[in-house]
C-alpha cells in the first residue's frame, strides 16, 4: 500500500481525544430525556435520544440474556412475583428481582451527531438495486463524505482507545488487521460471540473496492481470524460465520465474525456477504464487486435515499 504523504501528521492528530470523551459516567444523573427513537421488540432494545451538558446523546438499553448463576439467584426468596393471570395450572406474573440481577446492557454515544439520531430512529426502508455505474455516480461520493468521521476507527488502529480489548493483531500494513469484540457482545456468552476484523490499510471503504489484488488480505483475515477465535474462545471454524455488510455501518473495510447461534439483525440476505463467497467470487472474476449489481435497503431519511431517488434507482 502506498504511504500517504501526511500519514505521520495524521497519526499524531488521530491520537488526540477530547477530555470530554474520556470523562467517566457512573449514572444518568444530569441526562435529559428527549424522545424514544425506537423500541425494538425483537432485540428487546430501546433507542433513546437524550441531552447531557447541552449536547445530544443516544442511549441504547438492551435487556441481556440470562446466565445460569443469575437464574439460580432469581429462584430465591428475594424475587417478588405479582400475579397478572391464573388459569388452571397456568399463571403469569410481573417479576421484580433484586437490582443486582436486573441489569441491562447500555451503550452511550456522546456527543451524538444528527446522523446518529437518524440511524437509530424508527423509519421506512426502500430496496435499492445498485449497479456498478450507480455506485460510481451516487454512492462513492456519499461513502467518502461519511468516511471523514472515521476518527474512532483510527483511534483503535493507533491503539489510542480499546487497546485492552484487542483479541488478535497482525500489524502488516497491507494484509494486517485488528480483531476485537463488537460493542454488542458482552464477552461472556460465547454463543453470542461477535467480533470485527478492522484492516490496517485506509484506502478500502467497502466491499466495492475489493479485487484480485486484495485476496492475500482477505485470505489472511479468514485464516488468522478463525484461528485466533479458536485459540481464545475454544470455538471451531464450523461454528463461526465471517461476513461483510453492504452497505456497511461505517466506511473503513471490516469483517464481522459471529457465532452461528447468534441471531444477528445484520445477517439478512440484503445486507450480509460471506467472506468465503467474496473470496471465491473475486477468484472467478477480479472486478466482480466493482461491476455486480448489489441489492440492499436504505432508510428514508438517509441522504443516500434522496440521491438514489433523484438518480432513479428507487421507484416509489
Amino acid at each position: 500500500m502506498a504511504v500517504e504523504p501526511n500519514a505521520k501528521k495524521m497519526k499524531t492528530e488521530d491520537s488526540k481525544i477530547s477530555p470530554e470523551h474520556c470523562a467517566e459516567i457512573s449514572s444518568f444523573a444530569g441526562f435529559e430525556f428527549c424522545r424514544l427513537l425506537k423500541n425494538d421488540m425483537r432485540s428487546k432494545t430501546a433507542f433513546i435520544h437524550s441531552r447531557f451538558k447541552e449536547k445530544d446523546a443516544v442511549i441504547l438499553m438492551e435487556k441481556t440474556a440470562f446466565e445460569t448463576t443469575t437464574v439460580q439467584e432469581l429462584l430465591s426468596g428475594e424475587t417478588e412475583l405479582v400475579e397478572t393471570l391464573k388459569n388452571d395450572i397456568y399463571s403469569t406474573y410481573k417479576t421484580f428481582p433484586d437490582k443486582t440481577l436486573n441489569g441491562m446492557k447500555t451503550t452511550l454515544i456522546y456527543p451524538a451527531t444528527s446522523q446518529h439520531l437518524v440511524k437509530y430512529s424508527e423509519q421506512d426502508f426502500y430496496v435499492v438495486h445498485e449497479s456498478g455505474e450507480d455506485y460510481n455516480k451516487v454512492t462513492l461520493s456519499y461513502m467518502k463524505k461519511k468516511a471523514l468521521s472515521n476518527q474512532w476507527v483510527y483511534n483503535i488502529l493507533n491503539k489510542v482507545t480499546e487497546a485492552d480489548r484487542i483479541v488478535f493483531e497482525d500489524p502488516d500494513p497491507d494484509s494486517g488487521f485488528i480483531l476485537l469484540p463488537d460493542m454488542k457482545w458482552d464477552r461472556k456468552d460465547t454463543s453470542a460471540l461477535y467480533l470485527q476484523a478492522v484492516v490496517h490499510r485506509r484506502d478500502l471503504l467497502s466491499l466495492r473496492d475489493l479485487h484480485q489484488g486484495h485476496l492475500p488480505l482477505l485470505k489472511n483475515i479468514a485464516k488468522k481470524g478463525i484461528s485466533s477465535i479458536g485459540e481464545k474462545f475454544g470455538i471451531p471454524a464450523s461454528k463461526i460465520r465471517a461476513y461483510f455488510h453492504y452497505l456497511p455501518s461505517y466506511y473503513h473495510l471490516h469483517i464481522h465474525f459471529a457465532h452461528i447461534k447468534l441471531d444477528s439483525p445484520g445477517f439478512e440476505a440484503d445486507r450480509a456477504h460471506l467472506l468465503t463467497d467474496v473470496i471465491e467470487n473475486i477468484e472467478m472474476k477480479s472486478l466482480y464487486y466493482k461491476e455486480k449489481t448489489l441489492v440492499y435497503k436504505v432508510r428514508e431519511d438517509d441522504p443516500l435515499y434522496t440521491a438514489f431517488l433523484e438518480h432513479g434507482c428507487i421507484k416509489k
